[in-house]
């Protein structure tokens, strides 16, 4: 597992970044949006979307004093290309198993 997976993974480790992920995939937010969804400080979610940042799910964008975080697709695409690997691997284990289920039954 390359590094920018790794640090993929370690974003989505954290249930309540996964929560993030879910608000951004809805519409871009500034970190005062974020955190009113949230029963933390500024600081902690500002940590928690620095994490999203390193992890490449999210990107960050400076517009006069603001800083607006939005999902990256693109960075969950490696996160999700490591599942499909396993996806693919039960799919054809499961249909060798039906296969023998199957014949045993005839």
């Amino acid at each position: 597992m390359t590094e920018p997976e790794q640090l993929g993974f370690r974003a989505l480790a954290d249930p309540t970044r996964r929560s993030i992920l879910r608000l951004l995939a809805s519409q871009d937010m500034t970190i005062a949006e974020v955190a009113e969804n949230f029963d933390m400080t500024r600081a902690a979610v500002k940590k928690h979307l620095t994490i999203l940042d390193e992890g490449n799910l999210i990107s960050v964008e400076t517009d006069g004093r603001s800083r607006i975080n939005r999902l990256n697709p693109i960075g969950l695409k490696g996160v999700f290309d490591w599942f499909s690997y396993f996806d693919a691997f039960w799919d054809s284990r499961l249909d060798t198993l039906k296969s023998e289920i199957e014949k045993d039954t005839q």
